[in-house]
């Protein structure tokens, strides 16, 4: 080839596809290479080139929706926040917060000793929350009657009733006080099964845990150690936790104390312990300290509660003071009740009959009215009184308990031998007229506390009968001084005879020697009120003559006669009115006295209602009693035998 002669050039052809099965790859063109030069006249390619329409319409839609999507949570959002903020946050409140009483300690009650009349145990409220029983949480039609019939047996209560506070009318309400008060083994008893019941659904679908909205409130329960002991005066503490009746209910403020209040945040009916808690502590009841004597009161009311089982009587009440500060030292009537078991008790023995019973003394009235002549110096305790067998006064025809001939007593005699006629005849010497003699006796009544309140404050106390004397019927100005026609309670009673131990000064019985708060600290109860009745002279001069009622052989009280001591005591046998029928029917049988009569510490009263087996007599059935009592009282407070000889004041004398 020469050198002028240019190299002949190739022109490629169309390229040969790659034969099957050769192996051979066809490269595809890579990034960044140039395009293949088609060649001129070459025929288009039928796979042609597709063109994609513009997104922005597509993006301003979805922006738009997105636009409107965000306005609207905005809107709603301002709403919650701003607009109805408050309303949903109360919803949310409510839902979300509960709130529960804490009960206060209720404070003990206890004798003068500080030994245990009634206490306060742990107990528990037992509480639900209704909406963990709906269909939603059990995914059962009927949780709250299954929870029913399993609670029933152990809350005895109906199943009926359970499924109402299981079921409220109220959807939305979440605590139901199921039972108030439980023992801890009827909570251990239900938590037990509650337990069961998860452990057994959480392996089972087909079971339920229908319990598990149950739940229980910390709370106390009254107890009462002694059971019957002084129920009549400690009375009960209701349902609510109220006391019902005697000192419960007379104290029940001081005793209840001040309720706290617990404000938390709760999930499925528990708390949650993250979120924290609003707790106002309660404040505990105040501890009341009695003026009883716990020894000295089972003494009484195993005394009376015997005799009125022997008698076959209605009731009957035995009251123990002391004389030198009118501190009642015993309250004790039969038949009683135990307050830990009201479902037993009868609704007629659940008072305190010493103070509720009005009824007519009887000769016990007599020391008043011997008092009151003595006062007045209408007669001495060796006055002569001539006594017939019958003595016609106004509109009657008066007679003493047994026939006899014409007693030739002493006053002093009258009240020994308790001759109602002898008594109508000294108290006709306190004035120039019977009128007059009326208005004189009247006083003295009073001041001795008949007819008024005894200052204990006692629920259903009464304080007896005593119309003014002007009203007095032309019987009642003859049997007013003998012990009927008018009324008193077995306190009043007491009281009489320990204005007369005490000097003829009248000391308002207490019952309460003080409390005992929170902080530990003893409050003693107000000094009583104090009234002179009678001089010391007087005072001394009616308890020799009681002292001839029991150891006179002709007394009527010898059966309340203590060795070692001078006993003043005087035997009561009344009329009694029959509550059901307002007429008279049975007798009220009394006997009250104090010892040593030298000395006088103790005052016991006894009486005994509307006794029909064996003897009626005051001096027979209750004379018994008072020696027993007072027997065990004086050893109880350690009073030494009396030290002077007895008064022996002659009972009659010889015309």
């Amino acid at each position: 080839m020469s050198d002028r002669e240019a190299p002949r050039r190739r022109v490629p052809g169309p390229a040969k596809p790659p034969r099957p099965g050769s192996g051979a790859v066809r490269r595809q063109p890579g990034p960044g290479a140039r395009p293949v030069r088609r060649p001129s006249g070459a025929p288009f390619s039928a796979q042609a080139t597709l063109r994609l329409g513009s997104p922005r319409p597509r993006l301003r839609m979805v922006s738009l929706m997105l636009t409107l999507v965000l306005l609207a949570f905005v809107v709603r959002l301002l709403q919650v926040q701003a607009v109805d903020a408050s309303a949903y946050a109360a919803r949310a409140e409510q839902n979300r917060y509960v709130a529960h009483t804490l009960a206060a300690e209720r404070g003990g009650i206890t004798d003068r000793n500080g030994i245990a009349l009634a206490e306060s145990e742990d107990a528990y409220d037992i509480t639900a929350d209704p909406t963990m029983f709906s269909r939603k949480q059990l995914k059962i039609d009927d949780g709250p009657e299954q929870a029913a019939a399993l609670l029933s047996p152990i809350l005895g209560q109906d199943q009926a009733t359970l499924v109402n506070k299981l079921r409220p009318k109220n959807k939305n309400s979440r605590y139901a006080r199921l039972a108030n008060r439980q023992t801890p083994q009827v909570w251990k008893q239900i938590k037990d099964l509650r337990n069961a019941l998860a452990t057994k659904a959480a392996t089972d679908n087909n079971t339920a845990n229908v319990l598990a909205g149950v739940f229980a409130d910390p709370s106390s329960q009254r107890v009462y150690p002694n059971g019957e002991l002084a129920a009549g005066l400690l009375g009960w503490v209701n349902a609510d936790g109220r006391g019902a009746g005697g000192i419960e209910q007379e104290l029940n403020k001081q005793l209840s104390g001040k309720d706290g209040k617990i404000r938390y945040a709760q999930s499925g009916g528990r708390e949650v312990p993250t979120v924290g808690s609003n707790e106002t502590p309660a404040v505990p009841g105040s501890d009341v300290e009695l003026t009883i004597d716990r020894d000295i009161q089972w003494a009484a009311q195993k005394a009376i509660t015997e005799q009125v089982q022997k008698s076959n009587a209605d009731r009957g009440y035995v009251v123990v003071q002391d004389t030198r500060t009118g501190q009642i030292l015993a309250m004790a009537d039969a038949p009683g009740f135990d307050p830990n078991n009201l479902s037993k008790a009868d609704a007629d023995a659940m008072g305190n009959a010493a103070l509720q019973d009005a009824y007519e003394p009887g000769s016990t009235a007599k020391v008043m009215s011997m008092a009151a002549v003595l006062q007045e110096n209408a007669a001495t305790p060796l006055t002569h009184v001539v006594v017939p067998n019958r003595l016609h006064r106004g509109d009657r025809l008066f007679q003493d308990d047994v026939d006899h001939d014409t007693w030739y007593l002493t006053l002093n005699g009258v009240l020994a031998k308790s001759s109602n006629i002898g008594t109508i005849l000294a108290t006709g010497q306190l004035g120039r007229t019977q009128a007059e003699a009326n208005k004189v006796l009247y006083s003295y009544l009073r001041k001795f506390g008949i007819g008024s309140p005894t200052g204990l404050g006692f629920p259903g106390e009464t304080p007896g009968i005593l119309a003014p004397y002007q009203k007095w019927s032309t019987s009642q100005q003859y049997t007013i001084p003998f012990g009927q026609g008018f009324s008193i309670n077995a306190v009043q009673a007491a009281s009489v005879y320990s204005t007369i131990a005490n000097g003829g000064v009248r000391i308002q019985p207490t019952l309460v020697r003080g409390t005992k708060g929170a902080d530990g600290r003893f409050t003693p109860s107000l000094k009583p009120e104090e009234t002179r009745v009678v001089s010391d002279k007087t005072a001394r001069t009616v308890a020799q003559m009681l002292e001839s009622v029991v150891d006179d052989e002709q007394g009527t009280g010898i059966k309340a006669r203590i060795p070692g001591y001078n006993v003043a005591g005087k035997t009561g046998t009344a009329n009694r009115v029959d509550p059901a029928t307002g007429k008279y029917r049975g007798y009220t049988s009394s006997f009250a006295g104090f010892a040593p009569a030298d000395n006088p510490r103790i005052t016991v009263y006894c009486a005994i209602q509307n006794a029909t087996s064996g003897s009626y007599y005051g001096g027979q059935i209750c004379g018994p009693i008072y020696k027993q009592v007072m027997e065990f009282a004086l050893k109880t407070l350690q009073v030494p035998p009396t030290g002077a000889p007895a008064a022996n004041l002659p009972v009659d004398y010889k015309p």
